[in-house]
């Protein structure tokens, strides 16, 4: 989730069971009835404060863990997000925390490989060119 300058990202803070501050992108579950990309822009709000559109799809991240001495299999469908409004807030009891992160420090910064590459698959697409209707509307459809 970027800013309005597309200089820093959005990104939440989570504690793992022994305490530590994992920082992340913001992410969940979706909804009877959504769209990821309809997901996303609804999971960066409530997990951020901050109402944001779709610019384009990053990729998916598969991945396990164990949740209630299970095992639960995830994929996640990431996105590039510009923010339109709102305030960085961590009121989400999932979250501890939420901050804005210079791009060029979040490979630093985040706690897992996987999004880590997805961050460097977004800095080269906010170096190509774009289109004018290369551009999603919020509804995830390629605008003409």
């Amino acid at each position: 989730m970027l800013d309005a300058d597309h200089r820093n990202a959005a990104v939440i803070g989570r504690l793992d069971r022994r305490g530590r501050l994992l920082w992340s992108l913001p992410k969940g579950h979706i909804e009877a009835g959504e769209t990821a990309e309809q997901t996303a822009v609804r999971e960066v709000a409530e997990e951020t404060g901050i109402h944001s559109r779709v610019l384009r799809p990053l990729g998916a991240i598969d991945y396990w863990f164990v949740a209630e001495d299970r095992r639960v299999h995830k994929t996640v469908h990431h996105f590039l997000l510009e923010a339109l409004g709102g305030e960085l807030s961590d009121e989400d009891v999932e979250v501890t925390e939420v901050a804005w992160v210079p791009l060029g420090e979040l490979d630093g910064r985040l706690a897992y490989a996987d999004e880590r590459r997805l961050v460097r698959r977004a800095a080269e697409l906010l170096a190509e060119p774009t289109p004018p209707s290369g551009l999603l509307n919020p509804d995830g459809v390629e605008s003409a």
